[in-house]
């Protein structure tokens, strides 16, 4: 009779053994998925019998010897106007070395594309599993709505909101090499564990937090002057405790503030740098909108370099259209910049001039499309927040340059401000005027800085003092508390009993270059809150003598 038994008893035991040993997926999980680009390293340019010749990433190609111009094969990217242009939309500067009379050499640095997920599993009381997802470059937990994760057996699926009607979000495996493979959003990321916590980029500083000591900033040949927290009449005490807060701030939820670098500088040094999440000094960071202050730098540069181009400057006509509108026939660049043009920018209707809207229609030729889109205002009767207005007047920049924008940019913004590994997004192969640049935070701070410096770096004048007032003034009110001027916002905040005005440009995500007059004082952050609040900076004041 047991001999009958046996395979009963057998199954049983391994199931009951295929039970005790199941494993336990609680703990933080990462995943990074790396898009490239390929074409990276050494570019050789060298002229021959036949011409000129690029050297790049395996491919020898013939270059226009007008302006050393050369495309790769394949949509694998271009160089012009001394600038990498990569297919992802982005162009970076190379800087090209005489190697004698016919070669010259340089490196090719695109940007990197890559997206790291994170998703912290905890164990119910009821046995289930609860996460969530944390995207650092794009915080796409907002639209990724995990909640919990199943595993059964191999097969494992993530749920929460937003995704099918019964919940499933994505549907992956789990491996026995202890490997979580979802598909989610750009492709499909392996999970592995985060054994080392203590030097996570999950957490600020990994975890447990280190205790903080404040250091004075490296000095480097990037055009800042730097000094001590004690020299700027800044509380270090005060600085300590607040940069403490954020190592200690647990990132147990998907709405946690997440600091990406925080810098300061007062009477003209650099006193603190700080960085967090991975992020680096040479990390080049997604401005967003911030970038819009880019734009207004790059007019007024060229303003002050004597390029024609005028604030009551006719839009249509200096962009060579005609137009039966005489709302139209009377927008100006102004308009352009602060807001104020009158087109429809509305999200929602799939004929507006809204970015998204372009982008997701494929819209080719953005300048003239946003010409075309009808005007629902008055050009400076009402601001409404659109993004291809500051487009529509770097294109009118470049019409009367007859330069192209990233040329510009280089010569009249990047060289005179020391700005060094910065990317200028792309449209319609030129530089987006609405937003998009990566910068790497010592750069980002330096926009506020020259603001505060009344258009002055290095001892070169590079935008005039007026363009400086009038860019941050309070022209309109954007929000209730919030004002706008020439594609910088400015706002009021407490100090010490009174109120001190703050010009800044921002960015989605807690991307921030702020400055304040009355306290001679820049303040930068990136973060990585998209689509949230970011850092508030009332509470650093606290700290300002």
């Amino acid at each position: 009779m047991c001999l009958m038994f046996t395979p009963m008893i057998t199954s049983a035991l391994l199931i009951l053994l295929a039970q005790t040993q199941a494993p336990d997926f609680t703990g933080l999980w990462g995943a990074t998925l790396r898009l490239g680009p390929e074409v990276r390293g050494t570019l050789i340019l060298e002229r021959t019998a036949e011409g000129w010749f690029a050297d790049l990433a395996g491919f020898r190609v013939p270059v226009k010897a007008d302006g050393l111009t050369f495309e790769l094969p394949g949509n694998r990217g271009a160089f012009r106007n001394g600038h990498w242009l990569q297919p992802e939309g982005f162009a970076t500067p190379v800087r090209l070395i005489p190697d004698g009379p016919n070669r010259r050499h340089g490196t090719v640095t695109p940007l990197e594309q890559s997206y790291t997920f994170y998703m912290p599993i905890t164990k119910k009381a009821d046995g289930t599993y609860a996460t969530y997802l944390r995207n650092p470059e794009r915080n796409q937990g907002r639209f990724i709505r995990a909640q919990r994760i199943e595993f059964n057996g191999e097969d494992v699926k993530l749920l929460g909101t937003g995704g099918r009607p019964d919940g499933t979000l994505s549907i992956g495996r789990y491996y026995d090499d202890g490997v979580i493979r979802l598909p989610l959003r750009w492709g499909t990321y392996d999970f592995q564990r985060v054994t080392d916590t203590a030097t996570s980029p999950f957490y600020p500083r990994g975890k447990p937090a280190p205790k903080y000591q404040y250091t004075k900033p490296l000095q480097l040949d990037d055009g800042w002057p730097v000094g001590t927290l004690e020299q700027a009449g800044i509380s270090r005490d005060s600085i300590e405790r607040f940069v403490q807060y954020l190592l200690d701030m647990p990132m147990d939820s998907l709405g946690t503030l997440q600091i990406h670098s925080l810098l300061i500088a007062r009477h003209g040094r650099l006193v603190l740098e700080e960085y967090f999440h991975g992020y680096t000094r040479d990390t080049p960071h997604d401005t967003r909108s911030a970038s819009k202050s880019w734009t207004n730098v790059l007019i007024g540069a060229a303003m002050q370099a004597g390029v024609p181009l005028r604030i009551n400057s006719p839009v249509y006509e200096t962009m060579g259209v005609q137009t039966d509108d005489p709302r139209k026939r009377a927008m100006t660049l102004e308009h352009l910049i602060t807001m104020t043009a009158g087109f429809n920018c509305d999200p929602d209707d799939t004929t507006s001039a809204d970015e998204d809207v372009m982008d997701n229609r494929g819209i080719q030729g953005w300048y003239r499309y946003t010409l075309n889109v009808p005007l629902i205002s008055a050009p400076g009767d009402k601001i409404f927040y659109c993004s291809t207005e500051p487009n529509l007047a770097s294109g009118m920049l470049a019409k009367v340059a007859g330069r192209p924008l990233i040329q510009l940019f280089h010569e009249l913004v990047a060289e005179p401000l020391q700005l060094s590994n910065y990317y200028l997004f792309l449209r319609d192969g030129d530089r987006y005027g609405g937003g998009g640049d990566r910068n790497t935070p010592r750069d980002f701070a330096k926009m506020a800085q020259l603001m505060l410096n009344n258009g002055r770096w290095g001892g070169k004048q590079i935008l005039s003092a007026e363009w400086v007032r009038q860019s941050g003034a309070p022209l309109r009110d954007l929000g209730t508390t919030q004002q706008y001027g020439y594609l910088w916002n400015s706002q009021e905040f407490d100090y010490k009993g009174r109120k001190v005005r703050a010009v800044f440009a921002g960015g989605n995500g807690g991307q921030v270059s702020l400055e304040i007059p009355d306290l001679d004082l820049v303040i930068a952050f990136t973060g990585g809150n998209y689509g949230t609040r970011g850092l508030n900076p009332q509470r650093l004041l606290q700290a300002v003598n």
